[in-house]
């Protein structure tokens, strides 16, 4: 039995249905109102079942008897890693979409996993592939003549925002977890093995390459691009959240100095993003992009990831993270997906499943990308490998 929590939830559904279509089963779908969840009548062996995630109990007896729990619910920061030690209780491995350093910790300070059982966090997009594709880039320029020192990352896009991910979006800019840290560092990057503070700055107005029209960019270190920066030995790592919309981007400046103390304020948040999403939205196509470049002396690499549906692209990292630890590519342990996935398999599956397309390209470090606009965004060293 795998059981799916949150099975209802934008993210979630493209889970289920990547299953469900691989035939991975029986599943077991929970979620606070089971009759939001779709389920296709051709699947078999699927089950629904009402879930509180909050309510310790509940969580208990829906976890018992699953071989893994699947947890596609949150938001991330209130739950922490109370799913995982659910499941880990029933004697279930446990997958998460999120549950970034703060459930990590606490597993690690519990002293779980037990020996026998595995634990994969950030098995989404961001973190989750962001972290994989810095190790295929890696890969791929093992032939090069100088070694990589540079990862860029462009994140973002124009999609609409679901309540729970606007207020996972606040609460970490707020908290991060039950330690107080945030979820990460605005304006710093990571050079010569440690972070710098204040050291970029964002954008309001500007071009990105693979992005089109003018967008914002707000540079945001995170401990996934530290780790992939000190797995790599680089010397240099920046990120940047990427905000094609003019009402999100206006917004998300703000939303720190918001007042978040009440349980009614925190709605009324929310519900302000839920809102600019929708604006930014009217009359326009919804698109994702994930741009990861690794650099060396004389050489630049670029992965170019295109999604229509950024929570499809989730659920089918997060399937596909299901897969490989049913099929035991994945040790026991508490893992982080970027870490403990094939880069290579993750992608084609995105690919093969139509989820993503994904594009390698490489030129000279000095050269600029050409794409910015284009549909194919081929940069001026050509396409080197994946599915545009």
């Amino acid at each position: 039995m795998i059981a799916v929590l949150g099975a209802s939830g934008e993210v979630g559904r493209h889970a289920v249905a990547a299953l469900a279509t691989a035939g991975v089963g029986p599943l077991r779908l929970g979620a606070r109102d089971p009759r939001a969840i779709a389920v296709d009548p051709a699947w078999r062996e699927v089950e629904t079942t009402a879930v509180d995630a909050t309510r310790p109990e509940a969580l208990a007896a829906f976890c018992r008897g699953a071989r893994l729990v699947l947890n596609c619910a949150g938001p991330s920061y209130l739950l922490g890693d109370r799913v995982a030690r659910a499941a880990l209780a029933a004697g279930a491995d446990h997958v998460d979409v999120l549950g970034d350093d703060p459930v990590a910790e606490a597993l690690r300070a519990a002293g779980q996993p037990a020996t026998d059982r595995t634990v994969v966090l950030s098995a989404g997009t961001v973190p989750g592939l962001s972290g994989l594709l810095p190790r295929h880039l890696a890969a791929a320029s093992a032939a090069e003549a100088t070694a990589a020192s540079t990862l860029t990352v462009h994140a973002g896009g124009l999609e609409r925002a679901t309540t729970t991910v606007a207020a996972d979006i606040l609460l970490s800019l707020r908290s991060g977890g039950p330690d107080g840290r945030p979820y990460g560092q605005p304006m710093a990057r990571w050079r010569l093995g440690r972070r710098e503070a204040r050291a970029l700055r964002a954008e309001e107005e500007t071009e990105v390459p693979f992005f089109p029209g003018r967008v914002a960019t707000h540079p945001l270190l995170t401990a996934e691009l530290e780790r992939a920066a000190t797995a790599l030995g680089l010397t240099e790592a920046s990120w940047y959240n990427v905000f094609p919309g003019a009402q999100v981007r206006a917004l998300f400046g703000t939303l720190p100095t918001l007042p978040v103390d009440t349980e009614e304020r925190r709605a009324a948040v929310v519900d302000r993003v839920l809102r600019a999403s929708e604006l930014d939205l009217a009359g326009r196509t919804p698109f994702y992009r994930l741009v990861v470049a690794l650099a060396g002396p004389g050489w630049r690499r670029t992965a170019v990831v295109r999604a229509a549906d950024s929570y499809r692209m989730t659920g089918a990292v997060a399937a596909l993270t299901v897969r490989a630890v049913l099929a035991g590519r994945v040790p026991p342990g508490a893992h982080f997906a970027a870490a403990a996935l094939d880069p290579g398999e993750v992608i084609a599956g995105l690919t093969e499943t139509g989820a993503a397309g994904v594009a390698v390209y490489r030129t000279e470090a000095d050269e600029a990308p050409d794409g910015a606009g284009g549909p194919a965004g081929a940069t001026a060293g050509g396409f080197e490998d994946g599915a545009l």
